[in-house]
């Protein structure tokens, strides 16, 4: 009758997975091992089952606060915001989607990047194995990586800058100095952009030195169109004002410019020509669009009041002109 007392193990005394393991199967062997075999697996398979929750719960968290609802996102709430009157809620509206989603993805990547780093801390201790000396190597080799990755840090810091000051977004026309093109991504690493030639940009965020963007707030078409000297110049002025103001009051122009024509007049004067120069304050990227309307109707206009061209070379010249002799 004492015989199973004999084989039982010196763990068994005390309560535990060692005692309830015997008490169940009457096999000492599994329960010599049972904190091995069953609580580790069961401490680890929790503390995955935990990190996977947390994490659902932070990315949760991070969705709700990038979908705005027809609202500002909540993200960018605190965060500083390049815009001007120009701007109504309607053009801001996909640039805050835009950089609310990618903010928020750069949150995410964090967010899992800690919780899964913590979660197997906790298993190398559930495995009675040594923190410290894990984490002193992980320093070392994290210093000897920062030497050897000095752009890829740099790149991701730039980037990060660059997606807090909301220096651009997609669909932005910028000028990277190298590259000049609309913005077709933003990462922490790259950003990238096409030309207008259709040719794909990757740009490292770590070298870019300027951003010139034509595309923030509000833009302004610059259109200027020459007359030669014997042209009456008030007349060209209030002939391209008037036909200017007229084009941009209706469709297509009227829903991009944002504010009348304004004409700066006489801006430049060479031996052959005297440029006029007119100005429109229109929606970003619309510029070019404006641009070329407004020339085509100005040169319409010109034509059938009979202003002249700075070089009227395929209109018929008066006799003894100094073209014919």
């Amino acid at each position: 009758m004492n015989l199973p007392l004999l084989t039982q193990p010196s763990c068994a005394q005390e309560a535990g997975w060692c005692q309830s393991i015997y008490q169940w199967t009457g096999n000492s062997w599994l329960a010599s091992y049972a904190d091995l075999l069953i609580a580790k697996p069961l401490n680890i398979v929790l503390i995955v089952v935990v990190a996977f929750i947390l994490r659902w719960l932070v990315h949760r968290t991070i969705n709700r606060l990038t979908r705005g609802n027809g609202k500002p996102p909540k993200l960018l709430q605190p965060l500083r915001e390049r815009r001007t009157d120009a701007l109504t809620a309607e053009l801001l509206s996909e640039r805050r989607i835009q950089r609310a989603r990618t903010i928020g993805s750069v949150l995410k990547s964090l967010a899992s990047f800690v919780i899964f780093g913590l979660a197997a801390i906790y298993i190398l201790q559930v495995l009675n194995i040594q923190v410290a000396p894990v984490l002193a190597s992980a320093g070392v080799l994290g210093v000897a990586v920062a030497f050897g990755a000095q752009n890829l840090v740099r790149d991701f810091l730039s980037g990060m800058f660059m997606l807090v000051e909301d220096q651009y977004g997609v669909g932005d026309v910028v000028d990277l100095g190298e590259a000049s093109g609309t913005v077709e991504a933003v990462g922490l690493r790259v950003t990238t952009l096409r030309d207008i030639n259709g040719t794909v940009w990757y740009v490292r965020n770590g070298e870019i030195l300027r951003v010139g963007n034509s595309s923030q707030g509000f833009a302004v078409a610059v259109v200027d169109f020459p007359i030669s000297h014997n042209s009456d110049v008030q007349k060209a002025i209030e002939v391209a004002t008037q036909v200017a103001t007229d084009a941009t009051a209706r469709e297509p122009l009227s829903k991009d410019v944002l504010e009348p024509p304004e004409m700066l007049g006489v801006d430049q004067i060479t031996a052959d020509t005297i440029t006029l120069r007119l100005t429109a304050k229109v929606r970003p990227s619309k510029q070019w669009a404006v641009q070329r309307r407004l020339r085509a109707e100005i040169k319409r206009a010109y034509d059938d009041e009979d202003i002249e061209p700075p070089y009227p070379y395929g209109r018929p010249q008066p006799p003894n002109s100094p073209a014919q002799l």
